[in-house]
């Protein structure tokens, strides 16, 4: 059975964007700062999860050992659109979750209106390599229960409020992950893996 995993950069305080959304690394009022060491570290572990053109840039040309497929939601894929990427991720089966998308922006981009979690379910049955959860964190909180793994790069940032990681969940419903691996990066971001326990 694949796994989904949540990989996702997110600040001390659970933030994974501003209260307005937006490009969390961009130049913008971004306040991810993607240093060399963090780069580096991205290209050798998680390269699939690098967009299309900043692979070709970089040179990346594997494939990737983790994710042969990228979920995410309207308004993290609105962050693609902007920057005129209709797909970040071309070498990834690319969906895209929403109810307000009437076209697909690019043919290899499945949008899907469907129940996420029945989706998820029915990706998690076929044939294939782990599948990616980008975000945001709307889609997060409605596919909580499915999530499998947590791969968090936590940032050496407190910005007090904006988008958490899980957004739009009502109560609480805890749920025990394990460790199972961490990295400190010399620029002080961590990445730290956990496994559904």
């Amino acid at each position: 059975m694949r796994t989904l995993t949540y990989y996702v950069a997110t600040t001390l305080d659970g933030f994974i964007a501003g209260p307005e959304g937006g490009d969390p690394s961009g130049p913008a009022g971004g306040f991810f700062d993607v240093t060399p060491d963090y780069l580096e570290h991205v290209v050798t572990h998680y390269p699939e999860t690098l967009p299309g053109p900043a692979r070709e840039l970089l040179g990346v040309t594997a494939p990737g050992t983790r994710f042969d497929t990228v979920l995410e939601g309207r308004r993290s894929y609105q962050l693609g659109l902007d920057a005129g990427l209709a797909d970040a991720y071309p070498h990834l089966r690319h969906y895209v979750f929403s109810r307000t998308l009437t076209a697909r922006p690019d043919a290899a981009v499945e949008v899907v209106a469907t129940d996420p979690v029945e989706k998820v379910r029915e990706l998690k049955a076929q044939q294939g390599g782990g599948i990616w959860l980008v975000g945001g964190g709307e889609l997060a909180g409605a596919l909580y229960p499915e999530i499998d793994e947590l791969v968090l790069k936590v940032n050496p940032v407190v910005i007090g409020s904006g988008i958490p990681l899980f957004a739009g969940r009502a109560g609480a419903d805890p749920r025990a992950f394990r460790l199972t691996e961490h990295t400190v990066l010399p620029g002080g971001v961590m990445f730290l893996g956990y496994t559904r326990a």
